[in-house]
């Protein structure tokens, strides 16, 4: 009897380790959540992209889209959201892009709003 409780314990002592060791592992690092918005100073239909610079600032942000971005718009305060498509964000339109920061300068986006209140007339 004596015997085998010496076995199950020394058994839990090599596997306790171990399975630490396994539940232990990190699950992968999710890409950074990222917001940029400002006036659109250039815009890429070939490289689908948008240059867009802060309000009040001189610093900059490359917006990637592909087929998957939503484009709405939307006034300021409104609960009105409309879809709208790329073709309807030009330079000098104000715009909030929501996405993930895939490297310094540039966000792959998932959502493009087009401020409504802030763009030209």
């Amino acid at each position: 009897m004596l015997k085998k409780q010496l076995t199950v314990l020394f058994a839990l002592v090599l596997t306790f380790p171990l399975a630490m060791a396994v539940f232990a592992q990190k699950a992968p690092a999710k890409p950074k959540e990222a917001r940029w918005e400002g006036k659109v100073q250039r815009s890429s239909k070939e490289q689908s992209s948008l240059t867009v610079r802060k309000s009040g600032s001189t610093l900059e942000k490359s917006c990637v889209y592909d087929s998957s971005t939503k484009w709405v718009s939307q006034y300021h305060g409104d609960k009105k959201v409309n879809d709208i498509d790329a073709s309807q964000v030009k330079d000098g339109d104000y715009v909030i892009c929501k996405g993930t920061a895939e490297k310094a300068g540039e966000i792959h986006a998932t959502l493009i709003s087009k401020r409504l209140s802030h763009s030209p007339q």
